[in-house]
């Protein structure tokens, strides 16, 4: 299936090699594990450098007067390629985890942590948690969605996932992610990127985030007599231009690892029927304690 098809519950044969390229070589394709020892760390606690304040290669801040951060961009995020139509956040996780420098880290071992290929926002929360990285969950539904029960997307899987998926909502508490039952606004996202202390892994629906793909959602319905359903894809966030308005994206289906994506067409596909508005925070401890508690 081509990328820009891709879906999260979806079955396909295993068997490829997951492909990352950095973005300082993107056409570096050593192995996963190699890589993410000599990766540096984007996380302030672990560098012992301010992340606002970081002037390494590794982030990108600009400021402006006494209002806070302009634009930020977390630069050392390599850019992880899915290769199944089920994978891509698989793929953003691993971004992540290369990106936080934790080492033995590989694409087998994510699949042994999460073996199903029908992958929900709560399994990601969970994966994150066992690497021991914090992790904030925002949804607007808690457990598997009803209403979805007769989308095309949700149906092939919906009955085996419902149990499993509604367990992983009762233990994440116990294992130490923050789930909060509540849309996230535009400026809120906006302003954890620009806090520079925080990688957020957004679920989207991939036509809308497209613009041929929004495109074609309008008119082929009326010309062909075809329904066009939702398409759910992770992205990750990895920065935000405030006078562009616009965030720096890696897309698992991408060729490119910078994409540019407005904060409107985010916001679109972000709200779409289908997607329950999920988004993961992953963060420093800095971070979490005064960018996302009690808000």
């Amino acid at each position: 299936m081509p990328p820009d098809t891709m879906t999260l519950a979806g079955h396909n044969s295993e068997g490829m090699q997951l492909v990352c390229q950095h973005a300082s070589d993107p056409s570096a394709s050593a192995s996963i594990s190699s890589t993410a020892s000599s990766t540096s760390s984007f996380w302030s606690e672990r560098t012992g450098v301010s992340a606002v304040s970081k002037t390494s290669s590794s982030v990108t801040p600009v400021s402006y007067g006494a209002t806070g951060v302009q634009s930020f961009v977390h630069s050392n995020v390599p850019h992880c390629k899915q290769y199944f139509n089920w994978d891509c956040g698989l793929a953003c996780v691993l971004m992540i985890l290369q990106a936080s420098g934790l080492p033995n880290c590989d694409y087998r071992i994510l699949r042994q942590f999460c073996p199903t290929t029908s992958i929900w926002t709560v399994d990601l929360a969970h994966l994150l948690r066992r690497f021991g990285l914090e992790v904030s969950f925002f949804t607007v539904t808690l457990g598997p969605n009803p209403a979805y029960a007769n989308e095309s997307f949700y149906m092939e899987n919906m009955e085996d996932d419902e149990r499993r998926v509604s367990q992983l909502f009762v233990d994440a508490a116990h294992v130490g992610i923050a789930v909060q039952q509540r849309s996230v606004s535009s400026e809120e996202l906006q302003s954890w990127m620009l806090s520079g202390g925080c990688l957020i892994i957004v679920l989207v629906d991939k036509r809308k985030l497209d613009p041929w793909l929004a495109a074609a959602d309008m008119c082929l319905p009326a010309l062909c007599g075809m329904e066009l359903g939702y398409t759910g894809h992770y992205v990750l966030l990895v920065g935000y231009e405030a006078v562009s308005q616009e965030y720096v994206v890696r897309d698992p289906a991408a060729e490119r690892p910078d994409l540019r994506v407005s904060a409107a067409a985010l916001d679109t596909a972000r709200r779409s029927f289908g997607t329950d508005e999920d988004i993961l925070v992953v963060s420093n401890n800095g971070v979490a304690a005064t960018g996302l508690a009690g808000a």
